[in-house]
């Protein structure tokens, strides 16, 4: 989703226009968006005083950055060590055949991204995934249907 100019504004006057503040910026807009649109890259690295190369860099750097829209459930599955013992390849091969989405897609309907990323930090219930903000621990195939099932409850109840 792209902001609105004065909406724009607001998230990045909330920071001093300072380079030390890209980061926070960059957060707080891709929190708002979903991802990091590029007119907005723009208008950020031009209010931090920041070249557009150094603000891209910063942003293809660390990967919890997207440059594309992302869906509206971002599932990440960790495939740390403790989660890979556990068999997450079984886990990611069960998300694709039900969303038919391999890791770093995103679904037509803009629904859901699946995502891989190194550590969840929760390998006590490994193997593990996130849904936006909610961890999914000690992960089965019915358990990811059941999440999948809710998930898709919820959309419909909405509709």
């Amino acid at each position: 989703m792209i902001l609105k100019e004065e909406r724009l504004t607001q998230l990045l006057q909330k920071f001093p226009p300072e380079r030390r503040q890209s980061l926070a910026v960059f957060q707080d807009i891709q929190q708002e968006c979903g991802y990091l649109p590029k007119e907005h890259i723009i208008e950020a690295a031009r209010y931090l005083k920041m070249p557009l190369a150094e603000a891209y860099a910063m942003v293809t750097f660390y990967r919890s950055f997207s440059l594309d829209p992302r869906g509206k459930y971002v599932i990440k599955v960790c495939d740390g060590t403790a989660c890979h013992i556990k068999n997450v390849q079984g886990r990611l091969d069960c998300l694709k055949r039900i969303l038919n989405l391999d890791p770093g897609e995103t679904d037509k309907d803009g629904l859901f991204t699946v995502e891989t990323v190194s550590c969840l930090g929760a390998c006590a219930i490994s193997p593990v995934m996130k849904v936006n903000d909610v961890y999914y621990g000690n992960l089965t195939e019915e358990k990811i249907y059941e999440i999948l099932a809710d998930l898709y409850r919820k959309e419909m109840m909405k509709a």
